[in-house]
């Protein structure tokens, strides 16, 4: 495993454009789908934005109800295997309508975070979004956590 210090943790949350969401189905098997977040302190934030879907009423938010420990996993591929790294944050989450203690810094970091909701609704329907409180973070990085702190600044400098 890969040790990470906070700070290069937050820089990869606050950077890094998507995670994987892994939650369990009606049935106990594991869902995995790609997501929008924000970071606010430690929590992590995703809106049920405008981008189109097949029911406003998603079957994730239905699956977090039932079962709210998640899996997030943010990662990295590169044909330079040595460059290769993931993040894995086991979490809990929970459903927020409209009101969180966060909610307006939520709201302000996703909009900072992604410009696409200059044209994109940030919320579908009744503003909701999923928060995610971190439990336990594991990380690995093919040639350590240097590779992932160059693989931000290397993004940065595009």
């Amino acid at each position: 495993m890969t040790t990470l210090v906070p700070s290069l943790l937050a820089r990869v949350l606050d950077v890094e454009p998507v995670a994987r969401l892994a939650v369990l189905d009606d049935d106990g098997a594991p869902e995995v789908m790609p997501i929008v977040f924000a970071r606010v302190g430690t929590q992590l934030f995703s809106p049920i934005d405008g981008k189109p879907k097949s029911h406003a009423r998603l079957a994730r938010l239905r699956h977090i109800e039932a079962r709210p420990r998640v899996a997030l996993v943010i990662d990295r591929y590169s044909a330079d295997w040595q460059a290769l790294w993931w993040i894995r944050i086991a979490a809990t989450a929970r459903i927020a309508v409209g009101e969180h203690p966060d909610w307006q810094a939520a709201v302000t970091a996703l909009l900072a975070k992604y410009p696409q909701y200059q044209h994109t609704p940030l919320f579908m329907g009744e503003p909701t979004l999923i928060c995610f409180e971190p439990l336990t973070v594991r990380a690995w990085a093919a040639a350590g956590p240097e590779a992932i702190a160059t693989c931000l600044t290397a993004d940065s400098a595009v």
